[in-house]
């Protein structure tokens, strides 16, 4: 299996995460367990424990270069990506979710993409081909054809108001992406993320201590506490370390594309665990957006072979 395998595998992985994400969240914030804020430093502090933890078991040569290598030179680099990705995006993001339904804000996440590819052709320089604008159009065509759907559309409370905040973290999650990619260059994705989730839960930690002594831990059973592990591990670290070396590997425009892969993971969550029926116009936005994944992917250059 080539890297690149591994990194579009990884990336899929990611967004199918994020989309267990929306559902798991909103039905902690809903259901009156906790605050969004105290749900999302628990996210990032045992994320931040795990990063660490890894550092430990590496050895005495691989930790000198991780930790001294233009460390100090790019540091407002880090800080900067903590604050676009977690402090910001994450931040807005989870206390939008509180607000709206899951399935409108991860519909809202497609905004993301077109802004990366965006802005990486400007800052990045990567080439805008006439595949990457027509695979970008079928999927907004796809996402404008499942938000049009009144099956998916419920709002919440002050959903106006969350459907702001979930497009604010967009906007800043796409600052994030561009960011990251030029420190993935020079150190690994496990030491980016070590760095940026540190800095990050330093960032959000007095925003967020209020709410999380607020958790009605008493309320929790089994069933919970399963819940809030698959928001944390899977949800939060194997989704920003796969989705760090998907930025590695690929390019960031093709990352951010496969984020329109969330909404057809949101909605096939939503079957499973909600009983919704599969219909035809399900069934074409999901092909619409998977077909607009795979042709922004098409016509990509990579300067060096990709192999195991």
């Amino acid at each position: 299996m080539t890297l690149q395998t591994k990194a579009h595998l990884g990336l899929l992985s990611t967004n199918l995460f994020f989309a267990a994400n929306y559902s798991i969240i909103k039905y902690f914030t809903s259901n009156s367990y906790g605050g969004p804020f105290g749900i999302n430093i628990i996210r990032i502090g045992v994320s931040v424990i795990l990063f660490w933890i890894l550092f430990l078991f590496k050895s005495s040569d691989e930790k000198k270069p991780a930790i001294t290598k233009n460390l100090k030179a790019n540091i407002p680099s880090f800080l900067l990506c903590a604050f676009a990705g977690l402090a910001v995006n994450q931040m807005l993001f989870i206390k939008g979710l509180s607000l709206t339904s899951s399935i409108s804000a991860s519909l809202l996440t497609l905004i993301t993409p077109i802004l990366i590819t965006i802005i990486a052709a400007i800052i990045l320089k990567e080439s805008l081909s006439i595949a990457k604008i027509f695979g970008l159009t079928l999927a907004v065509t796809g996402a404008i054809i499942l938000i049009r759907s009144k099956e998916i559309i419920a709002k919440g409370e002050n959903a106006f108001l969350g459907d702001m905040l979930i497009i604010c973290s967009a906007v800043a999650y796409t600052f994030y992406f561009i960011t990251v990619k030029p420190l993935m260059s020079k150190y690994s994705t496990i030491d980016v993320m070590r760095w940026v989730f540190t800095f990050g839960f330093f960032m959000i930690l007095p925003l967020c201590v209020h709410e999380f002594s607020q958790i009605r831990w008493q309320i929790f059973n089994l069933k919970d506490y399963f819940l809030l592990f698959m928001v944390v591990v899977p949800g939060t670290f194997l989704a920003y370390v796969f989705n760090a070396y998907g930025i590695k590997i690929l390019s960031a425009s093709v990352a951010g594309a496969y984020i329109y892969s969330q909404p057809v993971f949101a909605v096939a969550i939503a079957m499973i665990f909600l009983k919704e029926q599969l219909n035809l116009e399900k069934i074409l936005a999901a092909t619409l957006i998977m077909a607009g994944v795979y042709l922004s992917n098409l016509g990509l250059k990579s300067n060096r072979q990709l192999k195991d």
